[in-house]
């Protein structure tokens, strides 16, 4: 039962985050800043971003949507983003802080041409636009279901609350809600864990309540499906600018990968305490709908005040993905379609201006696709979101970063143009039960490598 302390101590957690946003105004003074917090942000900034972005709906609402009906193989979600991490970390954070650029296109661009990057930008932008939309059909689930608001001012707070955090403070604006957010998180999901603890009395409790199979199985769903879960994550979040933005980010290569990892250890214990209480509330009140679990979980048994902070939480969780992605697509579209393409004289003031009018913009847009959309399925988005990303950046990025002096440029081009398609087509059509995500890799790594054998023989039949 909602209670006037729920909706007092909710909404002055929401006040106070989105006040932190708009503080961070008085330390940007260029475009860069804005962009990439000037490049000096430390390992805690780096990882506040990303988590930020990464710890969404899916982690908390939708883990304990999962748990509830599935158990244990609920984490693979928050499994999959820490892995993914991780990759970032060791792999990817050094080449790419090393190499001074704004967008991951920018760095494609080197390879590939300008051409590969406008392309990878522009498809990429239509990607993470989709996944934005998921985003802001969440925070609407949650602000219509706990308080009872009409859809259309639950839109509007949304979109109120995305710009909040980003129109001022930029890449900072969202490292310090992440970071903010991140406390308040553990905070509250601590004494969450604790309250299930004690329900079971311990582990041993845990496991006379449920039988092992399939509620503490990982992998539950089949080995080769967790196993996909697990890398799509990877795919996804490599592929997508928010992230990347966070590696170029870093005032040095050492901070960078600092970020990854401390995001790496962050998001599991998140993912761990939301499928406990999933499997406490199917436990303790197996008539409920499963998407109802935590927010149900969260008015039932928590105080009001704590309780008010956590559904805060949720709800900062859900729009600060929204708001990553949303700086995201205004970085990309300010340096490489502006500047590259309509105004290559801009001066510093007059991109940072691009970069809020975009942000602007870019939300107005999502309200207009959210009104137009209001009953698909959230997951759906995130779906295409992903398969989009991840075919038309994944392969060729790897090919970037590691065999730059192998791949062709035009193999490259053709790939990040070609392969995206391929993957919508097979989507839409339903070809097989295949995923549309991985028919998509597959035909980037025979269009980069067939493609840059051909190229490379036709070149030097012209020599």
């Amino acid at each position: 039962m909602i209670t006037p302390i729920h909706y007092f101590s909710t909404f002055a957690t929401l006040l106070f985050v989105s006040y932190l946003g708009y503080h961070t105004t008085k330390k940007i003074s260029s475009s860069q800043d804005f962009a990439v917090g000037g490049r000096k942000l430390n390992g805690t900034y780096v990882a506040g971003s990303i988590v930020a972005t990464i710890v969404g709906g899916a982690s908390t609402i939708g883990t304990a949507q999962l748990a509830f009906q599935k158990g244990l193989n609920a984490m693979w979600f928050t499994l999959g983003s820490s892995i993914a991490c991780l990759f970032l970390g060791l792999f990817m954070a050094g080449p790419l802080r090393r190499a001074e650029v704004d967008t991951v296109s920018q760095f494609l661009a080197r390879t590939y041409g300008v051409y590969a990057g406008v392309a990878a930008s522009i498809i990429t932008s239509i990607a993470i636009f989709m996944h934005i939309t998921g985003q802001v059909l969440s925070a609407v689930a949650i602000l219509t279901s706990i308080f009872h608001v009409g859809i259309i001012l639950a839109v509007f707070i949304t979109i109120g609350l995305i710009i909040s955090y980003i129109f001022f403070g930029g890449f900072l604006g969202t490292s310090m809600v992440g970071i903010v957010k991140s406390a308040l998180l553990y905070f509250t999901l601590i004494i969450s864990g604790i309250i299930t603890y004690k329900y079971f009395h311990g582990v041993s409790g845990l496991t006379k309540a449920f039988p092992k199979e399939p509620w503490f199985n990982l992998f539950s769903d089949g080995i080769y499906a967790g196993i996909a879960q697990g890398f799509s994550m990877v795919v996804g979040i490599t592929s997508t600018q928010t992230y990347l933005q966070a590696m170029f980010s870093g005032k040095n290569e050492k901070e960078s990968r600092k970020g990854a990892y401390i995001s790496a250890l962050l998001i599991p214990p998140v993912g761990f305490i939301c499928t406990l209480i999933g499997l406490y509330m199917r436990a303790a009140h197996p008539e409920i709908m499963p998407k109802e679990a935590l927010p149900t979980f969260i008015l039932t048994y928590l105080n009001p005040w704590i309780g008010g902070i956590t559904i805060a939480t949720l709800i900062i969780s859900v729009i600060g993905t929204g708001a990553g992605l949303t700086l995201g697509i205004s970085t990309m579209m300010n340096r490489d379609i502006y500047v590259k393409c309509i105004n290559p004289k801009a001066g510093d003031k007059r991109q940072l201006l691009v970069l809020r009018i975009s942000v602007c913009i870019i939300s107005m847009l999502t309200m207009l696709m959210v009104f137009s959309n209001l009953d698909s399925i959230i997951l759906e988005w995130g779906f295409l979101s992903m398969a989009l990303r991840g075919t038309t950046i994944f392969i060729p990025l790897l090919g970037a970063l590691y065999f730059k002096e192998k791949v062709s440029k035009r193999a490259g081009f053709l790939t990040i143009i070609v392969a995206p398609i391929i993957s919508v087509l097979w989507g839409v059509f339903h070809i097989t039960n295949m995923n549309s995500l991985y028919i998509g890799l597959g035909s980037s790594v025979i269009l980069l490598v067939g493609g840059s054998v051909f190229f490379k023989k036709e070149s030097e039949v012209y020599h």
